[in-house]
């Protein structure tokens, strides 16, 4: 049986040309669209697919379009949809099964910087990640920096809130996913093996991996760091061990 996603919230303002174009592909639910007028290109091709969903549109100045997009660089275009909706972890199972995939699924561990979680979670959209967890509290929610940043793959990639990230950790571990954290002092990420059932936990950006995600791992894998820093933003991280991972499940 599907599972119910989680009741909407108030309305969310998603801004720029390719995110308001991922909502439109994504089919949300949009209740109306900004468009600046006499804009080119892209603009025209929303406008299009807006009129052809049955979509309010309106044309609005700069001026307007800063204040629905909340400053965020808009680029000509703010469509105002229903909040995010999130679904449940069996969900993200079925969907992994109606692939005929094994479940690939990413762990956010507390990312507070919304456009670290947009550019993650476009990271996942692109390595053809099943659903991305996130925990209820002690992270930033989806808004509408994160649908910017992920370039609207917010929009559609299925994202599960769950009230405690270890619990849900031994939950994926009973059936059957491997877990493998992302940090310092651990195997070489090219080395591990990633084409079963996976789970990978990226940490926040101050305090990495939590302790106790990190005992009930399975595997510690690390990247390379050959410069004066000592870790990559969490986005640039998952996208060097999501591709590698994409490669061993190809």
């Amino acid at each position: 049986m599907k599972s119910k996603p989680s009741s909407p919230g108030e309305p969310l303002a998603v801004a720029g040309r390719n995110a308001v174009l991922e909502l439109l592909y994504a089919a949300r639910p949009i209740e109306k669209i900004y468009l600046q007028k006499d804009g080119e290109g892209s603009i025209k091709k929303i406008y299009a697919l807006a009129k052809e969903k049955k979509i309010p549109v309106a044309y609005a100045d700069k001026q307007k379009l800063s204040l629905l997009s909340g400053g965020a660089a808009h680029q000509g275009a703010v469509a105002i949809a229903a909040q995010r909706e999130y679904v449940s972890l069996d969900e993200l199972f079925r969907i992994a099964e109606e692939k005929g995939e094994k479940p690939f699924f990413v762990i956010a561990d507390k990312v507070e910087d919304p456009h670290n979680l947009g550019a993650l979670i476009r990271c996942c959209d692109g390595a053809g990640v099943h659903g991305v967890i996130l925990p209820k509290s002690g992270a930033c929610t989806v808004n509408t920096t994160v649908m910017k940043a992920s370039a609207g793959a917010a929009a559609s990639m299925p994202l599960c809130r769950v009230a405690n990230l270890a619990d849900t950790v031994e939950k994926l571990k009973k059936k059957g996913v491997w877990i493998y954290a992302l940090e310092a002092d651990g195997e070489p990420y090219d080395r591990a093996d990633l084409s079963g059932s996976a789970a990978i936990i990226l940490g926040s950006e101050g305090f990495g991996v939590s302790r106790l995600l990190k005992e009930k791992s399975d595997f510690i894998l690390s990247l390379p760091m050959k410069g004066r820093v000592n870790s990559l933003n969490v986005s640039c991280a998952a996208a060097v061990i999501l591709y590698h991972a994409l490669q061993s499940r190809s």
